[in-house]
């Protein structure tokens, strides 16, 4: 059983989904399947079925967030320094090819959103980060074709 690491803001988000999902969503979906049973024959009520479809993707995604809470290495990154990009690093580059700045910070699979600048430890540009300092050149191959960048900043936020 491999530990995940997360960021502590990683684990409380998916601690909030799972309190929701065990809170909120189910005696909502439990409460569905009530109402639905009441409406007579359950081989043909769509209502019912609807209810229960909602009840076993919601109760597989609690399960889901469980393993993935029990498994979860919290690492705390404001305790964390230096100028080697490691987990948790927020790192700014800059593409070579076009001069444009990125900000990405390196983070557990559960967590990564690259519309929030976070990337996933496990993803290629993150693989080629990893170990590298400030002024150093990293070329990655994406699915897009080969991206050179340039580290200009490495920080720990």
């Amino acid at each position: 059983m491999d530990k995940i690491p997360m960021t502590a803001a990683g684990y409380a988000v998916l601690e909030a989904e799972l309190r929701h999902c065990q809170q909120v969503e189910r005696p909502r979906i439990i409460q569905q399947i009530t109402d639905a049973r009441t409406h007579g024959d359950l081989s043909e009520n769509a209502e019912y079925h609807a209810a229960k479809e909602a009840q076993s993707l919601n109760e597989g995604r609690i399960a889901e967030l469980e393993d993935k809470l029990a498994r979860a290495e919290v690492i705390d990154v404001s305790k964390l320094s230096g100028d080697t990009i490691t987990f948790g690093a927020t790192v700014t580059l800059i593409d070579e090819d076009t001069d444009k700045k990125s900000v990405w910070q390196i983070v557990g699979e559960p967590e990564a959103d690259a519309k929030k600048g976070k990337i996933s430890i496990s993803s290629p540009l993150a693989r080629a980060l990893v170990g590298k300092k400030k002024g150093a050149q990293v070329e990655v191959v994406t699915p897009g074709g080969a991206k050179a960048y340039e580290v200009v900043k490495v920080e720990w936020k």
